[in-house]
């Protein structure tokens, strides 16, 4: 027996299958006492190596999407939303927009808490499978434009593709040169149709042109991103000035 063992696990290691080396002589010794099938014996071992895999895959997946875990929505106020956004959260937590390629976008005042849900949902998506990844506007604008300067756009934009979404925070906030938003708008013409933009921007569309600077490319951009779309109007007093107010009634 002791041979066996030697020669399976030496298999399952060349497998790579570490879930079923670690646990198939318990699931053995238990699949003996319960007089269980082999087949039986074999789908939980299958079972729990998928498991452990789905656990360390979203493990990784939350590493790298750099999002701040802290804004989850467990912790979010949904009380705070109207009936219709949480409507459309429910939708968004589900998750098939991405597979669809369709965009979200967060507006509303500062502190209204656009950011925290749309972090919040890219938890969620991450918890479902989907790689997403978490960026401020202007440190991905500066990370495009190095790119082009060294003539490595195109391979930073292959990189960004794997994403399943991108969150992209604060458009607008910090005003950029044309040159940076001509970049930030190749990266939004490249994922059009093929990949989930979700952004947040304190500025409504009307005011779009300070961002893009020019008339024909914010009508562009804008009509890449609305096509196929999922807005949300956070039009919601600063939660940030509320929670202030409240700590300063209790003192």
């Amino acid at each position: 027996m002791t041979e066996i063992h030697t020669e399976l696990t030496r298999h399952l290691k060349q497998l790579h299958l570490p879930t079923f080396r670690e646990c198939y002589q318990s699931e053995a010794d238990l699949a003996r006492q319960e007089s269980l099938p082999h087949e039986h014996y074999l789908l939980e071992l299958a079972k729990r190596e998928c498991e452990e895999r789905a656990h360390k895959r979203t493990v990784r997946y939350m590493r790298e999407s750099k999002l701040p875990l802290e804004k989850s929505m467990e912790v979010f106020d949904r009380k705070r939303l109207p009936n219709k956004v949480n409507t459309l959260v429910d939708h968004l937590v589900e998750g098939s927009f991405v597979d669809r390629n369709e965009n979200v976008l967060a507006f509303g005042n500062p502190g209204s808490g656009k950011t925290h849900l749309l972090c919040a949902i890219g938890q969620e998506l991450i918890l479902q499978g989907r790689r997403i990844l978490f960026t401020p506007c202007n440190l991905l604008v500066q990370e495009l434009l190095i790119a082009k300067r060294d003539l490595k756009l195109a391979r930073v934009l292959k990189r960004l593709s794997k994403y399943h979404a991108l969150i992209i925070d604060d458009i607008g906030y910090v005003q950029q040169s044309r040159e940076e938003m001509e970049v930030l708008f190749t990266l939004l013409a490249d994922r059009y149709e093929r990949g989930t933009v979700m952004l947040t921007s304190n500025l409504p569309f009307s005011k779009w042109e300070q961002i893009f600077k020019d008339p024909m490319t914010t009508a562009a951009a804008i009509d890449r991103l609305v096509h196929h779309s999922i807005i949300l109007e956070l039009n919601l007093p600063s939660y940030r000035l509320e929670q202030s107010k409240k700590d300063k009634g209790k003192g």
